[in-house]
This record gives C-alpha cells, structure tokens and sequence, in this order.
C-alpha cells in the first residue's frame, strides 16, 4: 500500500502591482515572502509616508512584524495615528525598511553605487482598538527591537496603553529589492589608475551600559549577552 506523503506548500508570492514593480533594475525586484520577510525581520527602524494637507510627509519609526502585519506604534497625539483612527477607511501610508550592506567604489564617479535590501510596503494602515492586539502588538515591537526583552520588563499599565496608538498595515502590496557584487565599470575605465571595490557595511551592538540606578545585584541577562 502506498502511503501519501504530504510536501510542504510553498507559500504564495506577493503579487506584483504598478506600485510594486521598479522603474529601474527591475530584475532586482522580488516578491517571494521569505525574502520580504527576511528583510523586515532584520531591522526595527523604518520610514513612514503619508499625506497631510495635501504635503507628504515622512517619518522614521519602530515597527515589528506579526506574521502578515507590521505595527508602528506612538502617542495618540501624533499625527498619523490621529488621522488613521479619526477615518473609517485608515491612512494610506508606504512604509519602507532599508539596509545598507555596502559602499561601491568605481572607477568612474557615475557608477558608484550602494549594496543594499530594501522592503517597500503601500497599503492603508488602520489604528489598533481591540485591547488584546493591542497588548500582544507592543509586546512585538519590542521584542523585534530587542528579543526577549517583552516578558523581562513591566508591561505597559491602562494608563500608558490608553496614551499609546497602534497602527496595523498589511503585508499585502509588497515588493523588495537588492543590490549585490561590485562595480560595474565601463570597459574603456577598467585600466584607469584608481582603487575600486566593496567597502563592507554593517551595524554593531556595543557593550550594554547600566543605569546609574541599577542596582548592583541585577546581572546582565543573556538575550543581551548575545545581542
């Protein structure tokens, strides 16, 4: 008797859209979710764009990522959450997330360029009212920051929630993008007397610092040993 063996589903790409598909490098674009993914899960700083009285506007924020969502998070003060939660139909925003991985140097000042991931997300982000998500939301923004860190801190008290917005956007119209290698001279260039190459970017953790108030006998836990 033959037995069925089942083969894990590789899960749909993010469709491509007029918005999503690069005007330029093209064939740097991607749309697979593991790639997306990867990119986001990598940083915690992103740029988020939108339109106030007919101007754009960006701004850098923390976000976290939870499964087919990202979180941005401020006071209810702030503008885009005010907006976002003052319409029924949410805030359309275009959030982006991008790492520097390298500086390329060419021989020519015209082909210098930068390696680099990027994620660029377009949807319409709404503000977070159920007090559940709302919890489990700012417990993952900071843990994407630092991981580990939300069950070893206060959580925050009814007052701090209720000063605090959430805005949730969708991963839904998405799109990334890459560059890698080295530079792309020009034949006639390639004997000119001049360095060229990749210089290597990369961010760095350094030693944790105390608080002045810290008190002696509290040892440094290990998710920040590892940072």
């Amino acid at each position: 008797m033959e037995i069925a063996m089942s083969v894990p589903s590789t899960p749909a790409p993010y469709t491509p859209t007029d918005r999503t598909v690069p005007t330029r490098s093209a064939d740097r674009a991607a749309y697979d979710r593991e790639t997306v993914h990867s990119i986001l899960d990598a940083s915690y700083l992103c740029h988020l764009g939108f339109v106030r009285d007919g101007a754009p506007v960006v701004l850098p924020t923390l976000y976290g990522r939870v499964g087919e969502h990202l979180y941005v998070h401020g006071s209810t003060g702030s503008r885009p959450l005010r907006m976002a939660g003052q319409q029924d139909l949410g805030l359309p925003v275009c959030l982006t997330v991008t790492h520097v991985d390298g500086l390329v140097l060419a021989k020519s000042a015209f082909h210098h360029s930068m390696n680099y991931r990027s994620v660029v997300v377009h949807g319409i982000a709404h503000q977070v009212t159920d007090p559940d998500e709302k919890r489990m939301a700012l417990d993952a923004l900071v843990d994407h920051v630092v991981p580990g860190r939300a069950a070893d801190s206060r959580p925050a008290n009814t007052k701090e929630l209720a000063a605090t917005a959430v805005l949730r956007l969708d991963l839904a119209e998405v799109s990334a993008k890459a560059r890698t290698g080295g530079p792309n001279d020009d034949p006639e260039d390639q004997d000119l007397p001049y360095w060229s190459g990749v210089v290597p970017v990369a961010p760095a953790h350094g030693a944790p610092i105390p608080a002045d108030d810290l008190a002696p006998d509290i040892e440094l836990p290990d998710y920040l040993r590892t940072l």
